[in-house]
């Protein structure tokens, strides 16, 4: 990751601020305020702001003042029970603030998760920066022959060469057409004298899908955990898993309560449906069953003796 000295200094202008407030805090996400946290070879998140902490949650719940019952486990057993019950409006009382930089095709992905406030550089009115994601030889892989939008087996020797340089060779040549478009480098300077350029919102098309972009995305803790819960599973894409996995990590700091319930009862814990609640009732008791006097599906059936380790899967 490499930022520019005009970032470094801002992210220094803002770290030295000492701003008094009578609003709740998080020491610990305090302490990386603005800072750059490295993802990928170009990328970063920066948490810019926040809203709200842990008590946040439970004076929301209970419709009070102050601190709550300003007792830690009476309060943190409030925030499992709202957790474990799937009640959402009180996490939707705090709110953050990050600044991401992140390949195009990634953000695409990204944007899905349509419950946020997203802010993203405009390419209409600058010139993108000159940085591609290029995946590192183990994240190679190949097509998954069970799984659509997965990958398989890692790809490794002459192949693996061979596609790095088809990605770098194929990000330059166009991020070299683009500029020639434009009759400007990414640095601002002119290539050809009295020459026009093409319209910035034109010359765009032409870049790559792992060219870097970046934007400001604000969104409440309910739906930071929703999108956490998909994107930081070992099922997600590994380069948006990236990104999911540091910002879990700024969760930590920011509600450390909420966090532990989140990572026990979201990211830990299983849905059964009613028909698989009933197999397991049956399993607990020793009897034996069968998928054929369950109404389940074969791939129901799978998922359930996975999730508990039960051995009579179904090829």
């Amino acid at each position: 990751m490499k930022l520019t000295k005009e970032q470094n200094q801002e992210i220094k202008d803002l770290q030295s601020l000492n701003n008094s407030t009578k609003r709740v805090t998080a020491p610990k996400l305090e302490e990386i305020l603005y800072e750059a946290l490295p993802i990928l070879d170009h990328g970063f998140v920066r948490v810019i702001d926040y809203m709200g902490n842990d008590n946040s949650i439970v004076q929301a719940a209970r419709v009070s003042y102050g601190k709550g019952t300003k007792k830690v486990n009476t309060d943190a057993g409030l925030i499992k029970y709202l957790m474990r019950h799937w009640h959402s409006t009180p996490f939707e009382m705090c709110e953050i603030k990050y600044h991401v930089k992140l390949p195009i095709f990634i953000a695409r992905q990204w944007i899905r998760h349509r419950t946020a406030n997203v802010n993203e550089y405009s390419a209409r009115y600058s010139i993108l920066d000159k940085e591609f994601y290029l995946p590192s030889k183990e994240n190679l892989a190949a097509q998954s022959a069970s799984n659509r939008q997965g990958r398989g087996e890692i790809i490794d020797g002459n192949e693996a060469e061979k596609v790095l340089g088809l990605l770098k060779n194929d990000a330059e040549r166009t991020y070299k057409n683009y500029e020639e478009m434009l009759n400007e480098r990414y640095d601002g300077s002119v290539i050809e004298e009295g020459k026009a350029g093409l319209a910035r919102e034109l010359a765009r098309m032409n870049l790559t899908l792992n060219t870097y972009t970046q934007w400001y995305w604000k969104t409440d803790l309910l739906n930071l955990m929703n999108f956490l819960r998909l994107r930081a599973d070992h099922h997600a894409q590994y380069e948006i898993r990236a990104y999911a996995d540091v910002m879990l990590n700024t969760l930590k700091r920011w509600v450390p309560t909420a966090y532990d319930a989140f990572m026990d009862y979201r990211v830990g814990g299983t849905e059964v449906s009613s028909k698989g609640k009933e197999v397991i009732k049956k399993l607990i008791k020793g009897e034996k069953v069968s998928i054929d006097e369950t109404n389940l599906s074969k791939r129901e059936w799978n998922e359930l003796m996975q999730t508990f380790n039960l051995e009579d899967k179904i090829v």
